[in-house]
């Protein structure tokens, strides 16, 4: 009965689905790669290191943009589908695009069809909604499910599981990457696991995964009634000093990781596929570090410490990660961003509790889509820093991430004042 409960909850579907953008992550990597030395040099006659870092960041940032881009509006459609009672669907949805996007590179890979193909499997996943849909859906069962109290943990919870299965799924992908048959070509049977990972994922979403409320009781039950939380003004500037310091993490953790893509290809490091499924587990890592500080800090520090903790444990880390020239290097600056997974479910948690539980899908949709717009403008201005420091300083963009993201802690510190005196205003009413 027991393990019955767990299949039914969304944290299965976490772990299938996760497992299977690892396996995908992995494939997309190496194949890009692959393609864009192949077509540099049949062009140039010989491919420098500069002409394929230029080819494959420019195609990530096609990329990129249109899977930012695209899911903007299904994504809301899908939110006030959530808040309206329909809470599977913005779920479902996206999980039907991520299967058509990996079903177009298993074609890229067994079929040779053209890279560009790519850009209309991962259009086919922004017009379902794509990641921002598929995560703030499943936040919202979360928020859904918890009191206020148990929320962060229980986020964190759902983001351990998250990244165990990224990490056993890195670890395995650069292995699988490289059986192949001469029926089969290579990265035929890690693309085709992702895809069946999905199928099996979405069925489980559809008939299986079951929608489950905590009872509202106290003073959760009037906030619950009164939609904002008591003083109306006072939690919208919440809000908007929220939004701004996680849009700021949100610029520096994915403006610097989509670079990082493409610097592990690069020399020194260069990396071959079992090496790169090792280097996405090593990024899987953090969630498992990032869980359990909250399980340790949370009881002696507030939320706002705890997100501040994490943004410069990862502001050091990226920092230290511009100065990278050897593989051992790379897991050293990894391992001082032990603690940066914790600020984004923390801020999600935070805001959460600014608003009744029929708006949580829309206040935490309009966050992620905040994000897409966001690297709408950080995705081609890293990008082409990037390119213009390759010859003299490929870092420089980890560092500008540091700089970003230390200035993201001033909005969150803001917060955290205005919370603490919130607090005191309300104990001296209650008095």
């Amino acid at each position: 009965m027991g393990l019955w409960y767990l299949v039914k909850r969304i944290e299965t579907v976490v772990l299938i689905a996760q497992l299977a953008s690892a396996f995908f992550d992995t494939g997309l990597q190496m194949v890009v790669k692959e393609r864009c030395a192949n077509a540099t040099d049949s062009i140039n006659g010989t491919s420098t290191v500069d002409s394929r870092q230029r080819a494959m960041t420019n195609f990530y940032m096609t990329y990129n943009l249109l899977a930012k881009f695209t899911p903007i509006i299904p994504a809301i459609i899908l939110a006030k589908i959530g808040d309206r009672g329909y809470r599977k669907i913005p779920i479902v949805i996206p999980l039907v695009g991520y299967l058509l996007s990996r079903a177009v590179l298993l074609s890229v890979v067994m079929l040779g069809w053209p890279l560009e193909a790519l850009y209309g499997g991962v259009v086919l996943h922004g017009l379902c909604g794509g990641f921002c849909s598929y995560w703030a859906g499943v936040m919202a069962l979360v928020s859904l499910r918890s009191t206020e109290d148990d929320r962060s943990v229980e986020m964190m919870c759902v983001e351990l599981i998250y990244g165990l299965a990224g990490l056993v799924g890195s670890l395995a992908s650069g292995h699988l990457f490289q059986l192949y048959t001469a029926t089969f070509k290579q990265g035929s049977l890690l693309v085709g696991l992702s895809v069946a990972f999905y199928l099996v994922c979405l069925l489980h979403s559809t008939f299986l995964l079951q929608i489950n409320r905590v009872q509202v009781t106290g003073p959760e039950s009037e906030k619950e009634n009164q939609g904002l939380i008591s003083h109306n003004s006072r939690s919208l500037v919440n809000i908007a000093l929220l939004f701004a310091g996680g849009i700021l993490y949100d610029v520096a953790v994915g403006g610097g990781v989509e670079i990082l893509v493409s610097f592990e290809m690069k020399e020194p490091l260069n990396w071959n596929a079992t090496q790169v499924g090792y280097g996405n587990a090593a990024g899987f890592m953090v969630f498992l570090t990032s869980f359990f500080g909250v399980m340790v800090m949370s009881r002696w520090v507030s939320d706002v410490s705890l997100i501040i903790i994490g943004m410069l444990s990862f502001a050091a880390g990226i920092y230290f990660m511009a100065f990278v020239t050897e593989t051992y290097m790379f897991y050293l600056a990894r391992s001082l961003t032990l603690f940066a997974l914790i600020p984004m479910p923390t801020i999600r948690s935070l805001l959460s509790k600014q608003v009744k539980g029929s708006s949580y899908g829309i206040l935490l949709i309009s966050l992620q889509l905040s994000f897409k717009v966001a690297s709408l403008a950080y995705t081609p201005i890293y990008t082409r820093v990037y390119q213009a420091t390759l010859d003299w300083f490929p870092g420089f963009v980890f560092t500008l991430s540091s700089i970003i993201t230390v200035l993201a802690t001033i909005p969150i510190s803001v917060v955290g004042c205005r919370l603490s005196k919130g607090n005191e205003y309300e104990r001296i009413q209650g008095d």
